[in-house]
């Protein structure tokens, strides 16, 4: 606190402002000392809380700049758009692909080269839109 006078220095100061100023005079002095200090305490931490309220103004309007720039250019929408126009595209290759009346077109049923064939003991399992008959004895449908 007293980097600049030592405790030495302080002691000859009070005892100057005793002699010039006299003891009937050193109270009111030594108030009105104390009044300065406190008004320069109070204005350096007006300062001080001013300076610190610039400062976090400052920060926030770099916040704002940054968030608006993030929302300009924004990598999560870019993907988002990019998927949206692949989902369009496959929604038109879909359409494409399926006639009038909305059944797919018919592929051809020759067998493909290179195909594997059931070994023996091994049934090929197809979709079949009928059903065998149940035998007469039998309750299921």
């Amino acid at each position: 606190m007293f980097d600049l006078f030592s405790w030495s220095h302080i002691l000859i100061l009070l005892v100057v402002a005793l002699v010039v100023v006299g003891p009937k005079d050193l109270p009111r002095l030594m108030h009105m000392a104390g009044k300065w200090a406190g008004k320069a305490r109070a204005m350096a931490a007006e300062f001080r809380k001013s300076f610190d309220e610039m400062a976090r103004q400052t920060e926030l309007d770099e916040l704002r700049k940054e968030i608006e720039d993030l929302k300009k250019n924004n990598p999560v929408s870019d993907m988002m758009g990019a998927m949206n126009d692949a989902t369009s595209s496959v929604n038109n290759s879909v359409a494409e692909m399926t006639d009038g009346a909305g059944q797919v077109a018919a592929e051809s049923s020759a067998p493909v080269e290179g195909a594997i064939e059931p070994r023996s003991g091994e049934f090929e399992v197809t979709d079949s839109a009928t059903r065998a008959p149940a035998p007469a004895g039998s309750s299921t449908p």
